[in-house]
């Protein structure tokens, strides 16, 4: 009997642990903080970007870097790990630019899953799964392909009391992940 206890237990705690929020902050930096090899791709790749700024994101699992900028009229942003390996490219889009059927089955999600929401962002994803030269070149291009990802900011509510999850689907708009977003964590008093 004591050994049963024990078991449940230890299993009732591992759950707990699983649904714990990821904490993420991002802060900017310097671009001599920036990784050198992710800099030295970004002057290589990107021409007549505009606003570049730099960031550093620090989550309980990992440590990378983004490059944030406006090109062409869309407003990108490219990730690195901390060696500066290409991790993705975003670019923040509208609804409208997502396919009907793919925004359907992400709204029906949405639906089923929350009592209500408001999307607040939407980026399309490109994975960095192929070489970098066509990770880029699809995403300056802005092409619509069977590996993109759809990454949603989101505030929704559950049971009670609005939260904000970033939700990913992929191009056929089938849920893959969510997480818990944290508020941003400023130092100063904003007015």
């Amino acid at each position: 009997m004591k050994y049963k206890i024990l078991i449940l237990i230890l299993f009732c705690g591992c759950n707990t642990l699983l649904a714990q929020v990821k904490h993420e902050r991002e802060f900017r930096i310097k671009k001599k903080e920036f990784p050198s090899a992710a800099h030295d791709l970004l002057k290589d790749k990107v021409v007549a970007a505009k606003k570049l700024k730099y960031y550093k994101e620090i989550d309980s699992l990992k440590i990378s870097y983004e490059a944030k900028f406006r090109k062409d009229k869309l407003w990108y942003s490219i990730e690195f790990n901390e060696e500066g390996v290409l991790e993705d490219i975003e670019i923040s889009i509208k609804a409208i630019d997502v396919p009907n059927e793919t925004y359907e089955a992400i709204q029906n999600y949405l639906s089923t899953n929350f009592i209500s929401f408001k999307i607040k962002k939407i980026q399309q994803q490109y994975t960095a799964k192929d070489s970098i030269d066509a990770t880029f070149k699809n995403a300056f291009q802005n092409l619509m392909l069977p590996s993109v990802n759809y990454e949603l900011v989101v505030d929704a509510k559950k049971e009670r009391g609005y939260e904000q999850f970033e939700i990913l689907f992929n191009a056929e708009g089938t849920f893959l992940k969510i997480r818990k977003s944290l508020p941003p964590n400023y130092d100063h008093v904003l007015y």
